[in-house]
Formats: C-alpha cells, structure tokens, sequence
C-alpha cells in the first residue's frame, strides 16, 4: 500500500499586502508526479517552499511521514563554496561520501596492521552494498547530460544558470522519497530537458514539480494541480487530461453563471415591484438575492486583435555575411551568413555555452564579429527580450514603465488600430489592481513578463528573443503565441522551450560544432530529420580489456610464492586498467553532449573498470602490508 509521505491542511500565505491562497489543503503518496500550474505571483514557489519546510505558512498544518526524505531545487541555487562540480553533485549521497573518505584515509596509512586491512575491509563491503565505488561516475553522468562538462571547475566561478544544473544533478543523485522541483528546465538546452523528461518519466519516487513546460509536463505528471483565485483545483492525470477537464469545468460553470443571472434578474424584477410584495416573501429568499448581487463577478478576458510589426521595413532589413566569433580559445561559429527577409520566423538551438545568444547580440548589432560584416537596414526597429531584466525601474509603476516607452501601439490598421498600455498589460496577464502596483513588489516571473512588454511596447518590426519562456507562466506563453502568431516582422527566437517553437518558428539554426545548420520547419520537424540521421550512423564502440583479480582475505603474516607472483603481476593489472581508464576518460569527453546513448555506455563501462581497478589496489594493498 502506497505511503503518504505529506499532508497540507487548511494552508494560508501572503506576500506584503497580496493574499497568495487561502485554506488549501494536498498531500501526496509514494509514486505520484504531480504538476503545479498557475498564473505567475499566485504563491506556487511559496507553496513549494512550505512544503519543503523552507518557510511557514501563515495558518495551516504541514505534517510529513516518519523517516520521509525531502529534497527542493529552487529556481535559483545559491553556492558559494570553492568545492568542485563533481564534489557538489557527489554530495547528494553524503553517507557514500564519507565513507569513501574514510576509505581513502586509512588506505594512505602506512604500516604493517592486521587491524588496518580489517577495517578497509569492512569499509570496502559497506561500500559495495551501497554501490558506492561508482558515485563519481553516476555524478559525472548527470552533470554531463545536463550540460556541465568541466565537472571540476569550482562551484564559485558558475554563473546562475551552470549552478541550478548542478544543484539539479545533486538532487537527482540524492533519489529522496519525494523530490521538488521548481522550474527544472529553465537554463537547460534542449536536448538535455529531452534526457530530463525521459529520466523522470520512468522515476519510481514522488516528485513535485512547477514547470512552464507543456511538453515536459504532460510527459512526466501523473495528476496536475491548479493554484488559481487563492485555491487549489485538482485534475487526475498529465495535461493533456488537464485541458479536456479544465474546459469541460470552465463549460459547466459558464452555465452555471447565465443561470444564476438568470434567476437574478427574475427575482431582482420581482423585488422591484414594491414593499407589499416583498413582505410576502420569505426573509431567506430576500437575502439569498442579497447573496448573490455580493457575488464577484468573473473577470473578463478581452479579445484583443494584436498585429503588431507592421512597421515598414523597407529593401534592407539584416545583412549578416560570413561572420564568426571566437570567446577564449573556443570558435563558437564561422563563416555564417543570413539576410534577413520579411515573415522570417527562426527558432536558435544547440548545446549550452554554444554562442546562442552571442549570435542574437551580433544581429542585433550589440557586439561586432571577429571577423565578416553586419549591416542593420535604416528602418529597422528592434524590439530585443534578453535573459536578464535590466529595462525595469523599481521605483515607477507597473504601467508607469511602460508609458516611458509609448502611450500606446499604432498598428496603423483599421479603426481599432491602436492599443493602449493598458490593454497590453490585460492582455498578458496583469489584473487592472495591479497596473498601478511598484515594479518592487512583483515576483521574479511578473518582472520579466513586464520587461518582455516593455519591448513590444516600442512596436518593433523586428523581434529577438532570448529564452523568452523563462519564469513564464502558461497562461502568458499562450499569450505570448498568440502575439507571435499575429506578428508580421522578422522573428528570431532563442530557446529550449520545444512546444514554444513548434508553434512559433518555420525554420530552425542549429549550433553543430563550429557550423550553424539551417533545418526547415518548425523542432518537431528538426527532430525527425535529427533522428533519422542518427539511425544512419553506426556507433563505435570500445572494448576494453577487463584484468582477472584473484581476490583473498587471508591473514597469514609472509607471501607465499604464488603471492609474490601475484603481487607482481597486480601491478601490471593496475598499470594497465589506469591507461584503460583514461582512454575512456578521452573518448567520454570526445562524445558530443547530445549523443546521451553513447555517453551513457562509456559511463558504464568506466565504472566497471574503476571497479576492477579498485579491488586491485585493494588486493595489492593487502599482500604489499603482508
């Protein structure tokens, strides 16, 4: 029978003077993924934090099960030790830890001590038990799927986005009973969300998780929760079976609403017909009328009509020929050339550290090339969302920020042709209560959903994004595509987001190596023809030759003849296996990031051969002490 491992009753939160949600209660069993939604300031990090025991509630009860372990990755990991990437993912495991530590101190011991080889020996079975002599190389796994490949760099010298991935790995490491996780896929290219989904598809523990990603969530939940108007809506199943059932609920309450104005306006006209008719009628009927004019009314959504980059863009638009640019000792492109043509709607992918948004800043005309030209034609306007919220001034309103920009967009079309700051700001989420609201007061995802309108809000006809579904909920992507779908300029998105990009690009740039391959269509269609070049390649593969160890425990003190040979040959064994493990250690990092199946077949087979390269140390350990 399934264990509970939480339980949450009758919870409350605010933030400042904002009510984030109001006597909700969840729990969670052994084996659930369950998805956290809502839109973005309703309280799901708050809510993740209470959970985790990093913050209290402001009423409610949290109890958890006995012995349960919990492990939370915030959106933003805070490291500030000089330990090593491959140290601090290793520290999810602490018990292996220290006792591969221990191990390591006593077999640096000198001396000539029965008690000595007992105790390595003991330590050497706890170990075992515990699968411990592979956890470096589990670590090094990890860390590399998810984009980290100097996995003995120091945690310090990361930035934001290099820490969470390693924080990641660590808490992937640690397979706690539940694992919760805020965002996961923020920071992480494509391919390595792809490993991501697969590897928490078929992860046997909890897992509680808050994600923007469609994809990623309809793949990995098991049950969706909605955090909306202060409470919780539970819906069984991922999301797909969301939306169904959200519509299906939205349908039923829309009817609901019409036949409660219904009966309100017939019972408000009988009320009307003076006081001798209202005396004839029960007292609880008059308050429940009562009742039912206090009752809120639903917030309605208006359709705006966004066609937005219009603006005339004239013959000459984005001339980019033969670039490349080298950061270090590393080419991150070369000799790559794109003019630019009205409707182009391009989608930048590749591997971590690639020169993504190198690119996008040399478009943009931020930062010249190494070499080659960019020219930007005069009626170019570039509307540019980075990584980073920079644009924003605290100390102005939310709708102050964006009449610095403009009062409003002249889309020069029709008669509704412009739109005001104050529809944009419904348009992408923000209630009127909040227009008037100081930026210091927003959440992390509030503030870059306002610097994203602040760049539309100067009416570019030419659009860079850059990682632009970070921090960003649902109901804003679905805003944010919405806007895109209607835009007339010149699109360059970067990303990892794929359900994004498959509804936003027709053409895909993909980083490989040194080249920028141009691939038609939206990601699915990329991965198709990424998939079907793969199949096409036949992998090498590495023997390597594993060393016949002939184990023995005996005590007795002097080497007979047959160990004295032994002892000679182990080291051969050892010198042997150490070259081995090296080749490996090339070939490892000579694998491309995105080639997992092959990674993951070398990782295993190091370990094996680190294995049998430990139990020689330890075997020559034991007969050199006799």
């Amino acid at each position: 029978m399934a264990k509970n491992l939480f339980s949450a009753h009758a919870l409350s939160k605010s933030y400042h003077e904002k009510v984030l949600f109001t006597s909700i209660s969840l729990g969670i069993m052994e084996g659930e993924r369950i998805g956290i939604i809502g839109k973005n300031g309703v309280g799901k990090s708050s809510l993740l934090k209470i959970i985790a025991g990093l913050d209290e509630a402001d009423e409610g009860i949290v109890t958890r099960g006995k012995d349960v372990q919990i492990v939370y990755l915030p959106q933003l990991p805070q490291f500030e030790s000089k330990e090593t990437c491959l140290e601090v993912a290793m520290s999810g495991k602490p018990e292996i830890v220290e006792l591969l530590e221990q191990h390591r101190i006593l077999c640096s011991k000198e001396g000539n001590d029965t008690l000595l080889a007992d105790e390595i020996h003991d330590l050497s079975v706890r170990i075992d038990v515990l699968n411990g002599w592979t956890l470096d190389n589990q670590a090094k796994t990890l860390l590399t799927k998810l984009g980290i490949l100097h996995v003995h760099a120091t945690i310090d010298a990361l930035s934001g986005g290099q820490k969470k991935r390693v924080a990641l790995a660590k808490a992937l490491l640690s397979e706690p009973d539940l694992l919760i996780l805020d965002e996961p896929t923020n920071h992480l290219d494509a391919d390595s969300v792809q490993w991501l989904q697969d590897h928490l598809s078929d992860y046997s523990k909890a897992i509680l998780l808050v994600t923007h990603d469609r994809y990623f969530l309809d793949a990995v939940s098991t049950k969706i929760i909605e955090l909306d108007k202060q409470s919780l809506f539970t819906y069984e199943g991922n999301f797909e079976d969301y939306l169904l059932k959200k519509e299906q609920r939205t349908s039923i309450e829309e009817s609901t609403a019409e036949h409660e104005r219904n009966t309100l306006r017939r019972e408000l006209a009988w009320l009307q017909k003076g006081a001798k008719a209202r005396r004839t009628k029960q007292k609880s009927r008059i308050d429940w009328i009562s009742k039912m004019q206090e009752k809120p009314e639903q917030a309605e959504i208006r359709n705006i009509k966004i066609e937005i980059g219009n603006k005339f863009l004239g013959g000459k638009l984005i001339d980019a020929v033969q670039i490349s640019k080298t950061i270090g000792d590393t080419v991150l492109f070369s000799d790559f050339t794109y003019r630019a043509a009205p409707g182009d709607r391009i989608g930048i992918i590749g591997p971590n550290g690639a020169g993504k948004s190198t690119l996008l800043n040399i478009l943009s005309g931020r930062i010249s090339p190494d070499s080659g030209y960019v020219t930007i034609g005069d009626t170019v306007s570039i509307g540019y969302f980075d990584q980073e919220v920079r644009t924003l001034k605290e100390q102005l309103t939310v709708i102050g920020n964006l009449r610095e920009i403009a009062e409003y967009i002249d889309t020069g079309l029709g008669k509704d042709r412009y739109i005001t700051a104050k529809e944009l700001l419904d348009r992408f989420q923000f209630p009127a209560k909040q227009h008037h609201s100081f930026v210091h007061t927003l959440s992390g995802g509030e503030k870059r959903r306002l610097a994203m309108l602040m760049a539309l809000m100067s009416n570019p006809n030419v659009l860079m994004f850059d990682e632009p579904t970070n921090d960003f909920d649902i109901a804003t992507l679905t805003a944010l595509e919405e806007y895109v779908e209607h835009f007339k300029g010149v699109l360059l998105i970067v990303s990892h987001d794929r359900s994004f990009l498959d509804r936003t690009v027709e053409t895909i740039y993909a980083f490989e190596g040194e080249n920028i391959k141009e691939y038609p269509g939206n990601y699915s269609a990329y991965l198709e023809k990424i998939e079907a070049q793969n199949k096409s390649i036949i992998q090498p593969t590495v023997e390597v030759k594993e060393p016949i160890i002939r184990v023995s425990h005996s005590k007795k003190k002097g080497l007979s003849f047959n160990e004295k040979r032994e002892l000679e040959s182990l080291e051969q064994v050892i010198s042997e296996t150490e070259a081995q493990l090296q080749q490996l250690h090339i070939l490892m990092e000579q694998t491309p990031p995105q080639d997992f199946k092959k990674f993951e077949e070398l990782s295993e087979k190091q370990a094996e051969t680190q294995k049998l390269l430990d139990k020689a140390m330890e075997r020559w350990l034991e007969l050199s002490e006799k």
